[in-house]
């Protein structure tokens, strides 16, 4: 039998190298569509702040951290981790199940 729903924890850094304002619209962006697929609201969303980048990425030596915890469907967060992939102001994301 297929499973139906798992629980799934994402973290994200985001650059600040745009200004705060379109971190903070990315954020909210992404809590939006995590919402939308998820078969429960997103639990939990751990707002790490600005951190020091243990080593300079694309440049950037500080991130700002996200965690957002949720359930969906299986299929949906391979989607979400393409998505995160390809956005322009996403310096590193993981997914992984709980």
């Amino acid at each position: 039998m297929a499973k139906v729903s798992a629980k799934y924890e994402v973290m994200v850094v985001y650059s600040l190298k745009n200004g705060e304002e379109s971190m903070k619209a990315l954020v909210e962006k992404f809590k939006a569509r995590i919402e939308k697929h998820a078969t429960g609201a997103v639990e939990v969303n751990e707002d790490w702040g600005k951190r020091k980048l243990a080593y300079p990425i694309e440049d950037e030596t500080e991130g700002y951290y996200v965690i957002y915890t949720f359930e969906s469907q299986p299929d949906y967060p391979a989607e979400l981790s393409r998505r995160l992939n390809i956005t322009d102001g996403v310096l590193r994301s993981l997914v992984t199940v709980m």
